[in-house]
């Protein structure tokens, strides 16, 4: 195409009848993409379609650009068009493009595709290469990258989007666009728009910070949720136990997450209940995230709640106390020897005529004396009582095979030096008896108490008793009614202490201080630790045997 010599124009006249050199439309005339007015000129620069450089219309092309010998093309009329400027060579470039679908749906983590079409409607062979662009434009690759074209012939690339299932891939519709650029003539870069939309999905994660806290009145754990979809997060925090043991305060309890990002939430936990002295409890709990019409998440951590007087500062003070005690107790016995030297002295230095009168006075007090030991001698007499008096003092060892303390006594295992215990201070029927720790304070529960039943009811005439426990008067007891199998828990229970129970123990004497305690409904088993080692464990009853580890033997310690 060849602008009109020395940039010559050409003036356009509309009139009722018609425009030369315009196209007529039902909604006016134009030309180009300017409307002339009806009865106006119109001057604008022309180009004239005359001989062109040689360009392929027929045959074999020759290098892209270039017209080979055969086959030029004839010259051809002239025609008037804009060239919206100055007149100057140019070629004539023309492309058409058609984007099929011009819009698509992907989900995250997987991909789509469009075609695009296009034809080259110029007169030389051109090469075209495709530029994505847009927001999408990384996850969008185009197959083939290049396309080579002859005038008249149409060609085909897919585009592909493939947005990755992560929080950069924004859901919702987004518009693409593809420059199609001539190898040629760059300057006539068409882009071709579309518009993809891409799917939600949600996914979060959360996590505890740390997952085990510690404290005597309250935890302080931190949960932090990140959200790793591609819409905003919006959940609820609510935290929960099994034994419903702890109370919650959850700053924010509700949080909204843009995605790519998180949100640390503080909690408080509170014990309902503070332990004040004994060994450190064990609380798990959880914080579970909530959205609206999906599954909680929960994150499981655990609170351990230590006692507000820890064990070494019990021992302390009992020490202490004990230390205290034998002060005062040596304070007012030491007190009576002082005053009884300070009066000794003033009779050293007395005149000896001062006994002498005091001679006569024993005689006189004698009489006085003597109906004041008669009378302990009183009680004496029913000495012939003795079956009445030995029943009364049981606590005699010979005479019914028990040990001599039986009262406020630490029953303690010879093999591994542990205490029979409660693990909690709560006293409740089929709660659990374990070995722990040894510790006489009156304030613990592992002080127990031998109350004699049967005077001869046992093996070899045994007595029989119950073992109940000071702090809680619960006894000693085993699962059910009757004998119990080998290995079954022991528990404590009411006292009941009849022989259709099975809270009957008897006691075998093994050395001077060391005792087999055996269940009387279960076969004469032995109370039983189980192992050498002095982990917390519940207690048991097994077969009675002189084994190397000797379980169950045990000592009776008074407190």
């Amino acid at each position: 195409m060849l602008c009109s010599p020395r940039g010559t124009g050409h003036t356009i006249r509309n009139s009722p009848s018609g425009t030369e050199g315009a196209g007529e439309t039902s909604s006016g005339t134009y030309f180009g993409a300017s409307r002339v007015p009806e009865r106006a000129a119109l001057s604008v620069p022309v180009c004239a379609l005359g001989p062109l450089p040689g360009a392929p219309v027929r045959g074999i092309p020759g290098p892209r650009g270039q017209r080979t010998a055969r086959d030029r093309a004839p010259p051809l009329p002239q025609h008037l068009l804009t060239c919206g400027g100055p007149c100057r060579s140019v070629a004539c470039v023309s492309i058409w493009t058609s984007l099929e679908p011009s819009s698509a749906t992907v989900d995250p983590g997987s991909t789509a595709s469009v075609r695009l079409r296009l034809r080259n409607t110029g007169d030389v062979v051109d090469e075209y290469r495709f530029v994505p662009v847009g927001d999408v434009a990384p996850y969008t690759t185009v197959e083939p990258a290049t396309v080579r074209l002859y005038p008249g012939t149409t060609g085909t690339v897919e585009l592909t989007f493939a947005p990755p299932r992560t929080p950069d891939a924004a859901a919702g519709p987004t518009p693409f666009g593809v420059q199609v650029v001539p190898t040629e003539h760059p300057e006539a870069t068409t882009v071709v728009e579309g518009n993809v939309t891409v799917t939600p999905f949600t996914e979060i994660r959360a996590e505890l910070v740390p997952h085990t806290v510690k404290g005597r009145f309250r935890g302080r754990p931190k949960l932090a949720v990140d959200n790793l979809g591609n819409t905003k997060l919006t959940a609820s925090i609510t935290g929960a136990d099994r034994s419903d043991e702890l109370s919650y305060e959850i700053r924010p309890a509700n949080v909204q997450i843009d995605p790519g990002r998180a949100a640390f939430v503080d909690a408080v936990l509170k014990p309902r209940q503070i332990t004040w002295a004994g060994h450190k409890q064990q609380r798990p709990f959880s914080l579970a995230v909530r959205r609206s019409g999906s599954e909680p998440l929960a994150v499981d951590g655990n609170y351990v709640q230590r006692s507000v007087f820890p064990y070494w500062m019990m021992t302390l003070l009992g020490l202490l106390l004990a230390l205290t005690i034998t002060g005062v107790i040596l304070w007012f016995a030491y007190q009576p020897n002082v005053t009884s030297v300070a009066q000794e002295k003033p009779q050293e230095n007395a005149p000896s005529a001062l006994p002498k009168p005091q001679a006569p006075e024993p005689t006189q007090q004698a009489p006085t004396q003597q109906p004041q030991e008669q009378q302990p001698q009183q009680p004496e007499k029913p000495a012939d009582d003795k079956p009445a008096g030995n029943g009364g003092g049981g606590g005699g060892q010979p005479d019914d095979g028990m040990p001599v303390n039986r009262t406020k006594i630490l029953i303690k295992n010879f093999t591994n030096g542990t205490c029979a215990d409660l693990p909690t201070f709560e006293a409740k029927n089929g709660g659990p008896v374990h070995q722990s720790d040894c510790n006489n304070s009156p304030d613990d529960n592992q002080l127990w108490t031998l109350d004699k039943k049967f005077d001869h009811g046992g093996p070899n005439g045994a007595a029989l008793f119950t073992i109940r426990n000071v702090k809680d008067n619960l006894c000693m007891d085993l699962p059910g009614k009757g004998g119990a199998p080998a290995a079954a828990r022991v528990d404590e229970w009411a006292c009941d202490g009849s022989k259709d129970d099975n809270q009957l123990w008897w006691v075998e004497k093994r050395t001077e201080n060391r005792w087999w305690i055996h269940n009387f409904a279960s076969g004469n088993m032995c109370l039983d630790s189980q192992d050498k080692d002095n982990e917390d464990r519940n207690l048991s009853v097994w077969h009675c045997q002189a084994e190397d580890q000797n379980n169950h033997q045990w000592l009776f310690t008074p407190h």
